[in-house]
């Protein structure tokens, strides 16, 4: 990997990890193009760091407030109360995928790795897109957000340990089959993102540390980030304007589109 790449896979990472194409999808068709295969642990936890750091900034607000809730600094009992259940639902959904990533997450990458089941991921998941972006009523905002909601969009969540799927993705699609209406179910899918991005990245630094950090890549790592980071909060800002008055169709061609090409560059390679 030279640096051009390093900064390419970051745009790449970060614009992908919040449109609900899948970043794993692209990531394999990229190195399939530029012929590059593992470009190590520290570099790939730069790059989920870099859309965490995209999240924390565009939310800000948003997280700040569920904050100032947990003490109770809201001078509305109601708000209050509305944001401390926003936070547990947060919580909730976060738990499946977590539990799905410890316990599966090495067989995932082992056994659905192939571009050709990235492939059939990026199919199957898209069709589910685009018939819940279709067939959901979009009448419930996130105020009206439950419990059950909650633990149905994280157990989906789960499933984001398949490359191909997308988290955002399948996050947002469930959110749509349970009624909610398109702003809502990306806003949650965002926040949910964040505990989750989190705790992957924290939860390989013994490894990391454990494989050593190459110093003379850290430029390398930096660019990654950054260039995640930029990527990553342009395209949340561009994804929340987006919905405001187009459908999720769009994505779902796309990603038929882009299961065409991966198949073409494994047939290729």
């Amino acid at each position: 990997m030279n640096f051009f790449e390093a900064i390419i896979f970051g745009l790449i990472q970060g614009a992908t990890e919040f449109l609900p194409i899948s970043s794993s999808g692209h990531l394999v068709l990229a190195h399939a193009l530029f012929g590059t295969d593992d470009v190590g642990l520290a570099y790939d936890v730069a790059l989920h760091l870099g859309t965490l750091l995209a999240i924390l900034i565009y939310f800000f607000t948003d997280f700040w407030q569920i904050a100032k809730a947990l003490i109770g600094g809201h001078q509305d009992p109601a708000e209050n109360t509305r944001l401390r259940l926003l936070a547990a639902a947060i919580c909730v959904g976060t738990i499946p995928g977590v539990i799905a990533g410890l316990l599966l997450g090495d067989m995932a990458e082992e056994y659905f790795r192939n571009p050709l089941m990235v492939a059939l991921s990026l199919t199957g998941f898209g069709l589910l897109l685009l018939v819940a972006d279709k067939t959901g009523k979009r009448s419930r905002d996130l105020k009206e957000l439950t419990m059950v909601d909650a633990i149905i969009i994280g157990l989906s969540q789960a499933l984001a340990i398949i490359p191909g799927v997308s988290r955002s993705g399948i996050t947002i699609t469930s959110g749509l089959f349970a009624n909610l209406n398109r702003q809502a179910a990306v806003r949650f899918s965002f926040l949910l993102s964040a505990p989750i991005i989190a705790g992957a990245g924290v939860y390989k630094i013994p490894e990391i540390i454990s494989q050593g950090v190459l110093t003379d890549q850290a430029g390398y790592y930096l660019a990654g980030f950054l260039s995640s980071a930029v990527s990553g909060y342009l395209f949340i800002a561009f994804l929340m304007r987006f919905i405001k008055a187009r459908s999720f169709a769009i994505f779902s061609y796309y990603r038929f589109g882009l299961a065409a090409l991966v198949v073409t560059a494994y047939l290729l390679t």
